[in-house]
């Protein structure tokens, strides 16, 4: 692990100043000389990305969570949010990279909200899937043949909000006896929210909060209750529990530099918040993830070196439409 997590233009390439309508198509796997198929954590300052999954799985983590899938499946993740993937030999997806100022009328054309990182696989829905495939298939066309119009191309964004039309359509099916959710919170919780991403390392008073979004306690409460089960203060201590895990995880600094760069200057009290929200001091939390994503490298390497030993092709295992995709004995898609 590094010791900080990096941020970049596309993987591998130093950040750059991007222009308000950027957008970048390609597979996964024509960087795999980078990466071979294991892309450590990072973030994108500027862009949010598209990710389809076409062939193979493995591990994807966004932020603290680490989720297991097998293709097709689908991520829309915003900049700067943490993520990165372990994935099998043959696996690899289409990316679209588009920058957040072309991401705000795209988001109006899908009724997505796209500041929340989301990930999809395939559980039936068939048709939808179909849909996606195709469009996708189109975008990755469009932009190879249309070389003095890949950097805003308007068809393409056309396409984009399709596609994220359909993984709104695909959210809402999926959501099983869960009582109906607007697509997104309302108007006040949003600015909440943008505001504690900007400011839990202040220590800000919730007093604050209410000032700076000339509202009043009682009506931020309620919002941010209705938009997220939790309290303004509950809003701000899970925004830095987030950043500690994502710290813990993907870097390797000390539990008292973690805890003051989340804004919590008593490590103490890092560690007795940390053990309360998750049940686990936080050395033990980095020592039981870190295994987890570690476990995925080391059964790739189990299987190559018995790929090696054996003459005979390996079948490719069937992909199932169903939750969670399943999964051949060796764990593989």
């Amino acid at each position: 692990m590094d010791a900080a997590i990096p941020s970049f233009f596309v993987y591998g390439e130093p950040d750059r100043r991007i222009d308000l309508g950027f957008i970048h198509v390609e597979t996964v796997m024509a960087r795999r000389g980078l990466h071979q198929g294991h892309v450590r954590a990072h973030t994108h300052r500027q862009m949010g990305q598209i990710t389809f999954w076409t062939a193979g799985g493995g591990q994807y983590f966004l932020d603290d969570r680490i989720l297991d899938f097998c293709a097709p499946a689908i991520s829309f993740v915003p900049s700067r949010v943490v993520h990165g993937f372990n994935v099998s030999p043959g696996s690899d997806a289409i990316v679209v990279s588009i920058a957040d100022g072309a991401l705000t009328e795209i988001a109006t054309l899908a009724r997505l909200p796209l500041d929340t990182a989301v990930m999809l696989v395939a559980a039936g829905q068939e048709a939808c899937w179909r849909r996606i495939a195709r469009l996708m298939a189109i975008i990755e066309e469009s932009y190879s043949g249309h070389e003095s119009e890949r950097g805003s191309d308007p068809v393409i964004y056309a396409l984009a909000a399709a596609v994220l039309g359909e993984v709104r359509r695909l959210s809402q099916a999926m959501r099983s006896q869960a009582r109906a959710q607007p697509d997104g919170p309302a108007p006040l919780a949003a600015r909440l929210r943008s505001l504690v991403d900007r400011h839990f390392r202040d220590d800000w008073p919730v007093a604050r909060y209410v000032d700076e979004l000339r509202t009043t306690p009682y009506l931020l409460t309620q919002a941010c209750r209705k938009a997220f089960g939790l309290t303004v203060k509950g809003l701000i201590i899970e925004r830095r529990l987030l950043e500690a895990k994502r710290l813990l995880l993907f870097t390797v600094r000390t539990l008292d530099d973690i805890a003051g760069e989340v804004g919590v200057n008593d490590p103490a009290y890092f560690s007795r918040l940390f053990r309360n929200r998750t049940g686990l001091a936080p050395s033990d939390w980095r020592q039981q993830q870190t295994g987890r994503l570690q476990a995925p490298r080391q059964r790739g390497a189990g299987r190559d070196a018995r790929a090696a030993a054996s003459s005979r092709p390996s079948s490719r295992a069937a992909v199932s439409l169903s939750h969670g995709s399943r999964q051949d004995r060796d764990g593989r898609c």
